[in-house]
C-alpha cells in the first residue's frame, strides 16, 4: 500500500494564515515595484526637473502595456492552472502554462517592435508637448525595447506563485526593481546619462527579472513537469486563458486609454490656467505614483490569494472560498482608508519628495489629490472583487466589473465634464467614477459570497453533514 500524499495546505490550512503566506510576497512585490516607479520620479525630479517628471508620466501608458499583456496571459493561465491542479489534471495544467508562455514571447516581441517603430507619434498621442518631448523621446526609446522582458518576467511570476512559491515570485520582480533603484542615481548623477540612464536602469532590471523567472520555470517548477512540447500556443487553451484573463486585461487597457485622455485633458485645460500644461501633467503624474505605492498592498493581496480561490473551488470547498474573499475585502478596505487619510491630510508634505522648486507644482498637486481622490477609501473593492470573480472562472462577470470603472464611467466623464467645468472637470471624473463603481462592485461581491453559501449548504445536505 502506497503512502498517502500529504494534503495540499491550500485546502486545509487556516484561511488567515494562508492569506498572509500568499499575500505578503505579493504585497512586497507590488510595493517594491511601485516604489521603483516613484523612485524614478524622485530622482528625475531632483536631477532633471518638472519636465522630466512630466515625461515619465507621458511614457507611463507603455508600462500599462506590460501590465495588460502579462495579466491577460499570466492571471488567466494561473487561474485555470490552479483549478486544474485542484482537480488533479496535471497534463492539462502543463498545457495551459506552455500555451501562455508561447503567447508571452510572441506578443512581447510584437509590442516592442510596434511601439519602437511608432514611438514619436505615439508620444504626441499620449499628450506630450514640445517642451516635454526632448525628455520623453530618449526615455521611451529604451522602455519600448524593455516591453518584451517586462511582459515575460511579470507574466511568469503568476505561474511561480501558483506553483506554491510566492516568495520566489516576489524575488523575481523585487530583484529587477531593486536593481533599477540602485542604478538610477548611478546612471543619472555619476554618468550624467539623463533620461536615457533612467530608462537603461529599468531595462536592465527587467532583463534580470526575466532571467530569474526562466530559471525557476525550467529548473524548479514542481507542480507539473514542463517539456518543450508544451511550449507552444494551443487554440483550446488559448481561448480559456483569454476568457479568464480578459477582465484584468481590459481594466489595464481602459486605464491606459483613460490616462491618455486625462493627460490630453490636463494639457488642453491646464494651458488655460495659471498652472500651464507641463506643471499639471507633472503634478498629476507624481500624485498617481504616490497612490500606486499606497494601494500596492491591496493589489498584492488581491493577486496573491488567487491560488487559494482556484484550488478550493476545484475541490468544491465553497466555504473556504467565501471566507477568503470576505477576509481579503476587510483587509483591503482598512488599507485603502489609511491611504485616503494619509494623502488627504499631508498632500504637500508627500509631494515635497519630488524636489520641485515650483510653488505651482505643489498647489495643483494638492488640489488634484483633494478632488480626484475624494473616494480613494473605496478603491480596494474593485480589484479584489474582479480578481475573485476571475479566480472562480466567472470571466463574464469579472469582465463587466473591469469595464465599469474605466470604460463605462471614467472615460465618458473625462470627455464630458471638462467641457463644462474646465480642469476641475478632469479631477471630478475620478471621484465620481470611484464612488459609483464601489456601490456596484460591493453588491456583486456580496451576491457571489451568498451564492457560495448556498452551494456549501446544498453540498452539506447532499452528504448529510452540517455546513
Amino acid at each position: 500500500m502506497q503512502p498517502q500524499a500529504p494534503a495540499n495546505p491550500l485546502g486545509t490550512a487556516p484561511i488567515k494564515s494562508l492569506i498572509w503566506k500568499y499575500a505578503i510576497p505579493g504585497i512586497i512585490t507590488q510595493l517594491v515595484s511601485a516604489l521603483h516607479n516613484i523612485v524614478d520620479q524622485v530622482f528625475v525630479g531632483w536631477g532633471i526637473g518638472d519636465n522630466g517628471i512630466a515625461a515619465t508620466n507621458i511614457v507611463f501608458p507603455l508600462t500599462s502595456v506590460i501590465i495588460a499583456l502579462s495579466t491577460l496571459l499570466g492571471i488567466g493561465a494561473a487561474a485555470r492552472f490552479s483549478i486544474l491542479l485542484g482537480k488533479g489534471e496535471q497534463e492539462g495544467a502543463a498545457k495551459v502554462i506552455g500555451t501562455s508562455i508561447g503567447w508571452m514571447v510572441l506578443l512581447g516581441a510584437a509590442a516592442s517592435i510596434i511601439t519602437s517603430v511608432f514611438m514619436e507619434p505615439m508620444l504626441y498621442l499620449f499628450g506630450a508637448t514640445e517642451l516635454i518631448m526632448p525628455y520623453a523621446a530618449p526615455y521611451a526609446r529604451l522602455i519600448c525595447i524593455g516591453l518584451f522582458f517586462g511582459i515575460l518576467s511579470s507574466g511568469l511570476s503568476y505561474f511561480i506563485r501558483a506553483d506554491g512559491s510566492p516568495q520566489f515570485a516576489s524575488y523575481v520582480l523585487v530583484a529587477g526593481a531593486v536593481f533599477n533603484m540602485v542604478f538610477d542615481p548611478l546612471f543619472l548623477f555619476v554618468f550624467d546619462m539623463g533620461m536615457t540612464g533612467i530608462a537603461l536602469a529599468t531595462l536592465l532590471g527587467q532583463l534580470l527579472s526575466t532571467i530569474l523567472a526562466l530559471y525557476y520555470m525550467f529548473k524548479r517548477f514542481h507542480s507539473v513537469t514542463l517539456s518543450p512540447r508544451h511550449l507552444r500556443p494551443r487554440m483550446a487553451e488559448t481561448g480559456t486563458i483569454f476568457s479568464l484573463g480578459i477582465a484584468v486585461f481590459t481594466t489595464h487597457v481602459l486605464a491606459m486609454i483613460a490616462q491618455i485622455i486625462q493627460m490630453n485633458g490636463l494639457k488642453t485645460y491646464g494651458a488655460l490656467t495659471v498652472y500651464g500644461s507641463e506643471v499639471t501633467i507633472a503634478a498629476a503624474g507624481a500624485v498617481g505614483k504616490i497612490t500606486i505605492v499606497l494601494l500596492s498592498s491591496v493589489i498584492g493581496i488581491a493577486l496573491g490569494c488567487q491560488p487559494i480561490y482556484g484550488f478550493n473551488l476545484g475541490r468544491k470547498q465553497y466555504g473556504r472560498v467565501r471566507e477568503t474573499y470576505l477576509t481579503v475585502l476587510r483587509y483591503g478596505t482598512i488599507i485603502s482608508v489609511a491611504a485616503f487619510l494619509l494623502v488627504q491630510i499631508f498632500p504637500r508634505q508627500i509631494l515635497r519628495m519630488f524636489g520641485s522648486d515650483n510653488e505651482l507644482f505643489y498647489s495643483f498637486g494638492a488640489h488634484y489629490i483633494h478632488i480626484f481622490f475624494a473616494c480613494l477609501f473605496l478603491n480596494a473593492l474593485q480589484p479584489i472583487t474582479s480578481n475573485f470573480c476571475t479566480a472562480m472562472g466567472k470571466a463574464n462577470r469579472a469582465f463587466w466589473l473591469a469595464v465599469l470603472r474605466q470604460g463605462i464611467l471614467l472615460i465618458p466623464l473625462l470627455l464630458l465634464l471638462p467641457r463644462f467645468l474646465g480642469i476641475d472637470g478632469v479631477l471630478l471624473s475620478g471621484a465620481i467614477s470611484d464612488g459609483l463603481t464601489a456601490i456596484v462592485v460591493l453588491w456583486v461581491g456580496l451576491r457571489e459570497a451568498k451564492n457560495l453559501s448556498k452551494l456549501e449548504a446544498a453540498q452539506a445536505q447532499a452528504t448529510g453533514e452540517a455546513p
